[in-house]
């Protein structure tokens, strides 16, 4: 029998280190074992278990595989197969339909991260543009991450990722890398062995990132400024400030100097839950090695003071001119290093500015009439989902529910499988998964442009997310734009030449292409991104040039220079706890909760509590317990945990709803207000009271 064949493809799913795969393909085309790419610098030959095993997923018996009509209640799941062309017809008939009766931006094409490859995720807007469909607000994930970041530097982009191997001192601030991002713990551990090298990690509770560090810090939810502020305290204090650089690249060290003076160890112990010794500890690992890298996660942004806490962590590096040293500064993503030219994918051409912006998050608020969320226009009538699960990763899940439930909303779903949101649609087509179709992907992560090419057929009928665009735009009299009549190889074809990124064929020859700026670029040894080249200390925030549609949520009181920030969601008589929902090692959002092995392995949706906080209420190990606030209620079993601070509570991972003994999921309890300046869901934010189910 012939033995597989390696080939080459990346990783297409919502996670910063977008791993370059080895994977095997037997003679008959059947996909085997994911292996990471020795070759590629960051992936070095590691990836995560889940996508190793990602056969599981491709051959899933419950795989959609024909297009389905709904014949049943929405959300009862009686469906009836139809053929492709009638399946195509229905949604374009309804959306034409729904456009007549209260004008285009009624529909609205509400997609996200399912996949990361810029073809099959992002030709779904040269559709809206193409018609005026509703615009979208992408808020779930990245706003307040990035906003804080660039604020700093003036741009979304830091030092060469793959230099954490040769730091002396590497910071993983707010990231669970070994469940998360595997590859930053491949480098922390390189620098460790060749070294010496120590390795921090924050986080608020005992992750096994945490646990793996030489200095692990687990502090209370949403308080990270404060710990920034009291290790900036210390650097000024004894001496490890780099004074020449502060006056070369920063804007206002003497304000910050004065300003942090009145923030010393002792005050952001009270707030932090850490003990002094710990964040003189580690205050003093940062002042003495100057070759220190901080790897800034999303994780302690997901909170309603998230923005400001990502700014003052990465002003620590500015204050020490750790900047200066390979192996040391601060990264959170290199998004602004591509500079690819996606005007044919996305149609930007066609973008009417006046056209309304939903906020993907409030979506439960937009599908149950809230005129604010509906930006004061037509109610959302017709939508087409792609790439994403709204009735389980969504905040608010109550009022999503409520909405994806209503008579009049026509709703076509393009799925992998039967989610939750799918159980809610009038039309699902089956969707193809990343290795049986043709992308490219840039990761946020590294500094690579890796492609995706189609190693293998998808079962049945499924069918590619530009195809179904495609169709769909020539039903509704939607094609006058070129790219409508590209297939996704002539895509990346056109973006690569557009953007000065060489071509297709070079790309199949080589695999990938390195654009991590020079040395002197990536640490920004000629000034940061802003006209005076100076690291911003005290932001004008409306200014920041992140993604945004304007100032939102309490922006006028965000303190002017690094600060805890008192607005997050505080616990009180009836809602005591603090609730963080975390990522699960074995799924990613709610991708890998339908594989046996991921579930086996996670075991059951449960609420880590300590056990001190456990006894107080009677509450035993394995007891099953509900927790609510004023969103809603969500039953699951308690797991004691030692390590949680006290009044802090974690739940990880993304369960199916139905995984839970009520059907609620995990987001029936996060809210969607949000996170000033400029937007995001804060997901690790949320008060709720305990008690024995």
């Amino acid at each position: 029998m012939n033995a597989p064949v390696l080939k080459a493809s990346v990783c297409p799913h919502d996670c910063p280190s977008t791993c370059a795969l080895d994977v095997e393909v037997g003679p008959d085309g059947r996909i085997g074992r994911l292996r990471g790419a020795r070759e590629n610098a960051y992936t070095a030959g590691v990836i995560c278990a889940k996508v190793a095993r990602y056969a599981d997923r491709l051959y899933h018996p419950d795989r959609l595989t024909r297009p389905l009509r709904r014949v049943g209640a929405k959300g009862e799941g009686r469906f009836e197969p139809v053929s492709w062309e009638d399946a195509l017809d229905i949604v374009a008939e309804a959306f034409l339909k729904a456009e007549a009766a209260h004008g285009a931006e009624t529909v609205w094409p509400y997609h996200y991260a399912g996949t990361m490859g810029l073809v099959q995720r992002d030709s779904i807007h040269r559709l809206r543009h193409a018609k005026g469909y509703s615009r979208q607000f992408d808020t779930i994930c990245t706003n307040p991450a990035w906003t804080g970041y660039i604020a700093g530097t003036g741009k979304l982009a830091g030092p060469d990722p793959r230099e954490i191997a040769l730091s002396d001192l590497v910071v993983i601030w707010g990231t669970n890398a070994v469940s998360t991002q595997v590859n930053v713990m491949t480098h922390a551990i390189t620098a460790r062995k060749t070294r010496g090298a120590k390795i921090v990690a924050i986080d608020v509770y005992p992750t096994q990132t945490v646990k793996q560090a030489d200095l692990g810090l687990v502090l209370k939810p949403g308080t990270d400024a404060a710990l920034a502020c009291a290790v900036m305290h210390v650097l000024f204090r004894d001496g490890h400030a780099d004074r020449a650089y502060l006056a070369a690249f920063t804007d206002c060290p003497d304000d910050l100097e004065a300003h942090v003076a009145n923030r010393p160890p002792q005050w952001a112990a009270a707030i932090t839950g850490l003990s002094v010794e710990e964040i003189e500890t580690f205050a003093a690992m940062v002042g003495r090695t100057p070759k220190t890298f901080f790897r800034l996660g999303y994780g302690f942004t997901r909170s309603r003071n998230g923005t400001i806490s990502m700014h003052a962590a990465s002003c620590i590096a500015a204050v020490t001119g750790a900047w200066q040293h390979e192996g040391g500064g601060a990264f959170h993503n290199n998004g602004a290093i591509y500079t690819l030219d996606k005007s044919m994918i996305e149609g930007t051409s066609l973008i009417d500015p006046t056209t309304r912006l939903l906020d993907q998050s409030k979506i439960g608020r937009a599908l149950t009439a809230d005129a604010d969320a509906l930006r004061h226009g037509p109610p959302v009538t017709a939508m087409l989902i792609q790439n994403t699960n709204p009735v389980s990763v969504a905040p608010e899940q109550e009022l999503v529910k409520q909405g994806f439930a209503r008579g009049d909303l026509f709703v076509c779903v393009h799925e992998q499988f039967m989610t939750e949101t799918a159980r809610m649609a009038d039309i699902v087509l089956p969707a193809t998964q990343f290795l049986e179709h043709d992308d490219v992907y840039k990761g946020g992560g590294h500094q690579y442009i890796v492609l995706g090419p189609k190693l293998t057929e998808g079962p049945g009928e499924t069918r590619e997310n530009l195809y179904v665009l495609n169709e769909i735009a020539r039903r509704v009299g939607a094609t006058e734009h070129p790219g409508f009549a590209m297939d996704a190889r002539e895509h990346i074809d056109w973006m690569l030449k557009a953007s000065n990124f060489g071509s297709l064929e070079q790309l199949e020859r080589d695999r990938w292409i390195d654009c991590q700026p020079n040395f002197r670029k990536a640490h920004y040894l000629d000034g940061f991104a802003w006209p005076d080249g100076k690291f911003r200390f005290r932001p004008e925030w409306p200014a920041v040039p992140a993604p945004n549609d304007g100032l939102m949520g309490p922006h006028a009181e965000i303190p002017a220079l690094p600060d805890y920030w008192e607005v997050t969601e505080a616990a009180d008589e009836t809602h005591p706890f603090r609730l963080v929902t975390a990522p699960a090692r074995s799924f990613l959002n709610s991708t890998f909760n339908e594989t046996a092995g991921s579930r086996d392995k996670e075991g059951r949706p449960e609420l880590m509590i300590s056990p001190a906080d456990a006894a107080r209420l009677a509450i035993g190990d394995g007891d099953l317990v509900r927790i609510a606030n004023r969103r809603g209620a969500v039953t699951l079993h308690a797991r004691h945990v030692e390590g949680l601070k006290p009044g802090v509570v974690i739940a990880e991972g993304i369960w199916p709803n139905d995984a839970y003994p009520d059907g609620r999921g995990i987001n029936t309890l996060t809210g969607a207000d949000a996170i000033a300046p400029f937007g995001g869901a804060a997901f690790h934010d949320t008060a709720i009271k305990v008690e024995k189910a």
